[in-house]
């Protein structure tokens, strides 16, 4: 895997100039949502056609958690407007949008895509991430719908070669979208850290994102340049760890959350993650990870340095005072509500996480949630 390029962004984006001008583009595809028009480099946008002679092409025709069908508008545009190189604009749904355009502009357009095999292609995927949560410039995954199922695409070819941080996309985010996407970030990387997947490299890229997020976490939400800077560094590595070991039971009890009680998804991560690591930590016994149960109270304590702290409860307490401090709280759940969500938890993200659980587990865990 060719090692991503990432650029910060001036104050005249001559960076993004020289990108352009050193590729020799013609006609770009710019996949972008609605957030685009409250930035600021929606300026350089709207003038570098004339100034570098080039074309763009917009395509806004998605909306959150994207469906099928718009990534299929998304390719025939491309196609016919003979686009070369995508160009994305935005947050986690924008990104999953034109990994997946970059994916299927190559192949078979009269087969649903979803049921032919990925053929990587050389087209340039350059990413502009607007949030600082996700991650999603730096991973191999996109979700998309599909007759209103949740569609898993994963390919290291849509992996975008060529970033850009621009710190001031993250001056217009309201304050609630600000939380959220952090707290997602730091989940991506506590995750990340204790899964059964991580490797050296993966457990630095954890390190340092945790460490950026809580170093920076005031001057953030405080919107200053510095905090949002560092704070879409630490999306970014979080994403590259996550991109190595995939996410754990944490996210995996997430999803129902958010449909279920309307809150955003970082939110949910965060409040499932504050339940389920005290009960992993008081639970080493229950150990799955074939490095061992000492192997895992030694990634605990690890977490726990990470965050400043001597051992793993007071690091448990430090995540739930940072949750406190943001006013979060816990939805109110039906005695039916239960039910709904540990039934709804997918077996495979289990599999990744060090401590076992089955269902009983979960639906204990479930009720201290919500």
């Amino acid at each position: 895997m060719v090692e991503q390029k990432v650029l910060v962004a001036d104050n005249d984006y001559v960076e993004l100039d020289n990108y352009i001008q050193e590729n020799g583009f013609k006609t770009v595809f710019l996949v972008c949502d609605d957030s685009l028009r409250f930035l600021r480099i929606k300026e350089y946008f709207d003038k570098v056609e004339k100034r570098l002679n080039i074309r763009l092409v917009y395509f806004s025709d998605f909306t959150p958690n994207p469906l099928y069908e718009s990534v299929v508008k998304g390719v025939k545009l491309f196609n016919d407007e003979g686009c070369d190189a995508i160009f994305a604009v935005g947050g986690g749904s924008t990104m999953d949008v034109a990994k997946c355009i970059k994916l299927y502009s190559n192949m078979d357009h009269n087969v649903n895509y979803l049921k032919q095999d990925i053929i990587p292609n050389d087209i340039p995927l350059f990413a502009i991430p607007t949030t600082a949560g996700t991650g999603s410039e730096a991973t191999r995954y996109a979700v998309i719908y599909y007759e209103g199922e949740k569609q898993s695409v994963a390919d290291y070819s849509c992996i975008p070669s060529t970033v850009m941080m621009d710190a001031t996309v993250l001056k217009t985010l309201p304050e609630y979208q600000k939380k959220v996407t952090m707290l997602d970030a730091l989940c991506h990387a506590i995750e990340s850290y204790w899964s059964v997947n991580s490797t050296e490299e993966s457990k630095v890229y954890s390190r340092e994102a945790i460490q950026l997020i809580m170093a920076n976490k005031d001057s953030y939400l405080a919107n200053q340049d510095e905090g949002n800077a560092n704070m879409l560094k630490a999306a970014n590595v979080a994403g590259k760890a996550i991109n190595i070991t995939q996410t754990t039971a944490g996210h995996a009890m997430c999803y129902k959350l958010t449909s279920l009680y309307g809150i955003a998804h970082g939110h949910a991560a965060a409040l499932c993650l504050s339940k389920l690591w005290p009960y992993m930590v008081d639970n080493t016994d229950k150990c799955i990870d074939t490095r061992g149960k000492d192997y895992v109270q030694g990634i605990f304590r690890d977490i726990a340095n990470a965050f400043g702290c001597n051992d793993a409860k007071d690091a448990v307490a430090l995540f739930d005072d940072l949750l406190k401090e943001l006013g979060f709280n816990n939805p109110k759940a039906d005695e039916k509500d239960y039910e709904i969500l540990s039934s709804s938890v997918n077996p495979v993200r289990l599999k990744n996480n060090p401590i076992g659980l089955d269902y009983e587990s979960i639906n204990s865990l479930y009720r201290q949630i919500v």
